[in-house]
């Protein structure tokens, strides 16, 4: 478990340096602890698996005072666990996650966060695809992919991605190259 922890942290703090992420963004994380142990997602959800990277990757996040979205798996339509301090106003549902009913890691989210709220969906700044989740229908409309060191979590692929401004209109030459 210290491994997962260690890649995990590894992983964020690279997705955070990569993005240039600031206090107050906000990054998704899809976490298949099931694949992580080497099962099939969805199968073999493993509560120690998820708590070691939610662990990881919290203790990074929280220091640089940026928030985490956990999504949770199909079964609840990956709907978002997040702090209700990130989005005050936006519209909450109904549900609480389970380790076979919105995963392992969202079930963490929602045990550790002082104040959860599940929404629908959100644009986030930057994610963490962990297993084959598909996060990105959580990420702002262009995302860009980052390369990490690692490729993996324990088992499980490991995808990142942080976004960008749209391009809109006129010669791309003419936007400042950090944008891209």
């Amino acid at each position: 478990m210290n491994e997962l922890y260690s890649q995990a942290k590894l992983a964020i703090t690279e997705l955070c340096e990569t993005a240039k992420l600031k206090k107050g963004s906000i990054v998704v994380i899809g976490c298949s602890s099931s694949e992580i142990a080497g099962g099939t997602i969805g199968k073999n959800s493993s509560l120690d698996a998820a708590e070691s990277v939610f662990r990881g990757i919290y203790e990074v996040l929280c220091e640089k005072g940026i928030y985490l979205a956990a999504q949770c798996c199909e079964h609840l339509n990956r709907a978002i666990i997040i702090e209700s301090e990130a989005l005050p106003n936006s519209e909450t549902v109904n549900v609480v996650p389970q380790p076979k009913a919105g995963g392992s890691f969202a079930t963490t989210a929602y045990k550790t966060f002082k104040n959860p709220v599940v929404l629908e969906e959100i644009k986030a700044d930057a994610g963490l695809d962990i297993g084959g989740t598909l996060i990105g229908m959580h990420l702002k409309k262009v995302a860009v992919p980052v390369r990490l060191s690692i490729d993996h979590v324990g088992n499980a692929i490991l995808l990142a991605a942080r976004t960008r401004p749209k391009f809109i209109g006129g010669c791309r030459a003419i936007y400042d190259e950090e944008n891209m």
